[in-house]
Parts: structure tokens; C-alpha cells; sequence
């Protein structure tokens, strides 16, 4: 079958482990990924079984793609017992530990959004990447999937292209998509929460003010891209509050100016509250390190008439139900060589784990439904509604690391790059 997608056209690709079937490539030892073949990449290649692509290891597979967003199908199993959990691009979680027993299969359906620096419309005009993100997985031409976990195993591949609602996401190193190990932010989480139908784009990037992301040409990219339909999900103030930031009132006015520009394209913005520093006080309450930023956000989500996710004080109650000590679990926080390329103790308070991460996420996606946006129709079925004052056991949680990239010099510079 064949779909257009802007002015390419694309075929829907169907991969198959072992034994080719109708319509599918069959995958063998030697696909291995190339700008014109689909295949194994990073290095990575698994087992090639009857019906199976198995691994006691992380593999990747990619497929080079135009801009866009894709319906990925994936059937689940191999020969042993299979635990797999899949990423997208740069570690956007899709699909989290399904179970399969030996010789047996599960299908299942996730959207991937992927995206090029070139802007439309514009001859010369990129994204100003940052170097840590030239050549990421989030920005090149390919549509790359991450098998992890248990021995993970697929039987086959699917993708095609959809052309359906997108979230935008706009912020800082508190909401990218982290692609190094520890590191973790809650929109990389999000789209776990979703079930197919609408598609996470996560423009986010470390180190971004509300007035950063505008002159790095981030905002453009996104406007040049929303439709009718989609969201712009911001959520800005960590940087901002910092000297030589965004002072109050220009802040106030450049979120004004972003949801006059979303509107515009006949989009829906929505305002996110930036979640607390973990800065306990002596009684064990969480102190507020963001000044008044959190409290313009809630100002100008009033006055517009703008949806509103307060992060900030879902977290003061995640937080503060973790308590001081158990709060790092949360956060980055691990001694010296916990990591390869990490030399020195990492002693974060403001950038998270997977487990932060995620804790964040559900409160992002509770938030969603508190706000009764259209939305909440789509989440996933398998989540029940969070409730912030009661984290998820921390002890039970699980979720399998990506390898490091080798070009990774400093595990403990990653978000401030």
C-alpha cells in the first residue's frame, strides 16, 4: 500500500525475523542499516532464529524515513521466555516490559513522530542544534526503534505512515528527550501513556530559556509544522529564573506571544508549571527554588483562558511524599563509576532518573485529565489515573538502560551541554 506524506510518497514496510512472510523483507545477520537499506544499527545485531530476532543484549533497528509521524507494529516473542521493553529515536518510551512466554506472541501498536532540522518553507533555515545534538537519533533522517530488556525478542516490524494529532513539546532539560544513561526527563515518558491515535513530538532541549528556544529557531520549527488539531505543551522557567535569564514580565509576554502564534494556526496551547528543585526545609517540606515563575505561568494560563498542568505543585506533593532520603532515588544521584564515562559522583537536584522521569509523567498525564483536555480520551487503557501523594514503589520499578553512546565523553555533562 502507498501514502503520501507531504509531497514524498511512502510505502507502508513490513520487516519479518526468520522466514520472509507476504509482503515482508526478511531480516537475516546481514541487514544491517545503510541511508538506502532498512537493518540493525548502532553496531547492534541480535540472533536470527525460525521466526525471531533475540537477544540476551539491547538491538536497534532503523529505517530511513522523510519528516513525519508512523504507525509502528510490532509482534513480540521468540524461542524463550522474553521480557522487551521498546524506545524510539532518542529514548522515547513506547512500549514498557511486556511478558511473553516461549513460543508465543504479542502485537503491539505505538506512533513515532520524526523530525529533520531543515524547516519547511525555508531554503537555508535550520534548528540551531547544540552539538550534543548533531547526529542524535531525534534529528536525523531515519525512523530508529531500541529492543530492550529481558531477552528481547520481536517477530516483525511494521511501520507506515499517519497523519493524526501531535502533541508539541516545548522546555528545557527538564522535559528533552535524554539520550544518555542515567539521564532522564518526563517527556521522553510520555508516550508510553498514549495509545495510538495521537503522536508525542518532543522539541524540548537541555539548557533552553522561553526566549532561547525562539532565537535558536525551535518555536519556527514547531509553527512550521502544527496544524488544526495538534497541541503546543510549554513549559519553561528553570533557566529563565537563572541570572542573565528571562526577567518576569518578559516572560509573561513572550508566553502570551507563543499562545497567540499557536492559536493562530487554529492549535491548542497548554501551560506547564516547571516542577520543583528537590530543596527540602528542615520540617521536611519542599521550599520553592523557582521564584515567581511558576506563579506567572498560572497568571497567564488565567487571564488567556489556557489549559493548565501545574507541575510545580503536583511535584511539591510527589516530592514531599518521597520524603528527603528517598526523594534521590528520584534525581541524579549516584557515586563516582556508577556509569562508563562518569568519573565523579553525580549530585543533581533538578535533573531525574528514569523513575523521576516517569513519576512526572503520570502527574503530567494526570494533569491532562484535571484539565478535561480532549486528550485524555486517547491515553493508554493500562494506567490508571496517579495520584501524586502515592509515588510508585521505587523498589519494584523497572526499566532497562540504553547503552551509552560511544561518542559520550562525560556522562555527568549531559543536560547542561
Amino acid at each position: 500500500m502507498v501514502f503520501i506524506t507531504g509531497a514524498v510518497t511512502v510505502q507502508a514496510q513490513h520487516y519479518a525475523c526468520g522466514q520472509a512472510r507476504h509482503n515482508a523483507v526478511q531480516l537475516t545477520t546481514s541487514s544491517i542499516y545503510s541511508a538506502t537499506t532498512p537493518g540493525f544499527d548502532l553496531n547492534t545485531v541480535p540472533e536470527i532464529l525460525s521466526t525471531s530476532c533475540a537477544s540476551d543484549k539491547p538491538f536497534f533497528f532503523s529505517v530511513a524515513v522523510p519528516e513525519g509521524s508512523y504507525r509502528v507494529s510490532v509482534v513480540l516473542g521468540a524461542d524463550q521466555d522474553s521480557t522487551t521493553t521498546v524506545w524510539a529515536e532518542s529514548r522515547r518510551l513506547m512500549i514498557e516490559n511486556v511478558f511473553v512466554k516461549a513460543r508465543s506472541s504479542v502485537t503491539r501498536s505505538f506512533d513515532v513522530n520524526v523530525r529533520v532540522p531543515e524547516i519547511a518553507g525555508y531554503l537555508t533555515h535550520l534548528v540551531k542544534l547544540k552539538t550534543r545534538e548533531v547526529d542524535n537519533l531525534d534529528w536525523d533522517h531515519k525512523l530508529t526503534l531500541e529492543f530492550n530488556g529481558e531477552h528481547p525478542g520481536v517477530r516483525s516490524i511494521s511501520i507506515r505512515p499517519v497523519e493524526e494529532p501531535t502533541i508539541y513539546l516545548a522546555g528545557d532539560s527538564t522535559v528533552v528527550d535524554q539520550d544518555t544513561e542515567p539521564w532522564a526527563a518526563w517527556g521522553q515518558m510520555l508516550p508510553r501513556f498514549f495509545r495510538p491515535g495521537v503522536v508525542v513530538a518532543n522539541h524540548a532541549e537541555s539548557g533552553e530559556t522561553i526566549r532561547s528556544f525562539v532565537g535558536e529557531r525551535r518555536l519556527a520549527k514547531v509553527l512550521s509544522l502544527i496544524h488544526s488539531g495538534d497541541y503546543l505543551v510549554i513549559q519553561f522557567g528553570h533557566n529563565d529564573q537563572k541570572p542573565n535569564g528571562v526577567s518576569i514580565d518578559d516572560y509573561k509576554s513572550l508566553l502570551e506571544d507563543y499562545i497567540w502564534q499557536v492559536r493562530a494556526k487554529g492549535a491548542t496551547p497548554v501551560l506547564v508549571t516547571s516542577m520543583h528543585r528537590r530543596t527540602f526545609d528542615i520540617s521536611g517540606k519542599i521550599t520553592n527554588s523557582l521564584a515567581g515563575y511558576p506563579d506567572a505561568v498560572r497568571d497567564v494560563a488565567t487571564a488567556q483562558r489556557v489549559a493548565l498542568i501545574d507541575l510545580n505543585a503536583m511535584s511539591k506533593t510527589l516530592f514531599e511524599s518521597m520524603g528527603p532520603d528517598a526523594s534521590m532515588n528520584a534525581f541524579m544521584h549516584y557515586a563516582a563509576n556508577a556509569f562508563p564515562n562518569q568519573t565523579e559522583a553525580i549530585s543533581d537536584d533538578t535533573h531525574f532518573n528514569k523513575y523521576g522521569a516517569y513519576e512526572l509523567a503520570r502527574c503530567a498525564v494526570h494533569g491532562i485529565r484535571k484539565a478535561h483536555l480532549p486528550l485524555r480520551k486517547l491515553l493508554a487503557s493500562d494506567r490508571a489515573d496517579f495520584d501524586p501523594s502515592t509515588p510508585d514503589s521505587q523498589s519494584t520499578f523497572n526499566l532497562p538502560a540504553t547503552p551509552i553512546p560511544t561518542k559520550t565523553i562525560n556522562v555527568m555533562k549531559i543536560p547542561q551541554v
